[in-house]
């Protein structure tokens, strides 16, 4: 009989189906740039994507009910960051593991800068997954969460979906999958939304000229002569 993993997330299937994610992220955070992002996942080996345009990473994973990584703090907390602090927020099945999975996502959408780039990725609930993924965190905190729900509330936060898609495999035991398959019965999402610039405020007033109707008279202090 099968036995549950102790970490899920270190088990063979999973690790394809990351794989599977980070290969369907590729495309869109190659067109990011900026100088600082965040990866925030569920794996506690997981490392940042290849990324030229991005100089420092902040890694984090969610463990024992808090952060670790480059730094310790605890997950049921506001993320010790200020705002606008990264171009790119990368969550790696960390909604799945988080305490407050709401709290984190409206948290993830404070830190990050306008103009930047949010990225999601976790199992999907209706998908051959679900069970498997169940059984095998019975009696644990993670929680799979509905695509439509996270893109309905970025939506709702101002941000704007760029790509939203099933990738992977049907269920846990198959290895391949047709690519329009996948599109339809993978077991896994990514969804990867911008956040929209404010708008900017003029400082200065554009200047415009005004009329003054001639009355045909002078001036008080203008001299017939020279007016002549």
């Amino acid at each position: 009989m099968q036995q549950r993993d102790d970490d899920i997330y270190a088990s063979a299937p999973l690790r394809r189906l990351l794989d599977a994610q980070t290969c369907a992220l590729k495309p869109a955070l190659q067109r990011c740039f900026g100088t600082h992002a965040l990866l925030l996942g569920a794996p506690c080996d997981d490392v940042p994507p290849a990324l030229p345009m991005f100089g420092c990473w902040t890694s984090l994973h969610l463990a024992s009910g808090g952060y670790r990584g480059d730094l310790r703090a605890a997950a049921d907390e506001p993320l010790p960051f200020v705002d606008d602090a990264f171009e790119l927020v990368l969550l790696r099945h960390a909604l799945e593991v988080a305490p407050l999975p709401a709290s984190l996502l409206d948290e993830a959408i404070r830190v990050l800068a306008p103009g930047g780039v949010l990225a999601l990725t976790g199992v999907h609930p209706l998908s051959g997954w679900s069970p498997w993924f169940y059984w095998h965190v019975r009696g644990k905190l993670p929680a799979l969460r509905m695509p439509w729900r996270l893109r309905h509330q970025l939506e709702q936060a101002g941000l704007a979906i760029e790509q939203a898609q099933r990738v992977g495999s049907a269920a846990p035991g198959l290895k391949t999958m047709w690519r329009a398959l996948a599109g339809v019965f993978g077991g896994g999402y990514v969804l990867v939304a911008r956040k929209r610039r404010r708008l900017a405020t003029p400082l200065r007033l554009k200047p415009a000229p005004v009329r003054v109707p001639a009355n045909g008279r002078l001036s008080p202090g203008t001299r017939r002569s020279s007016a002549l």
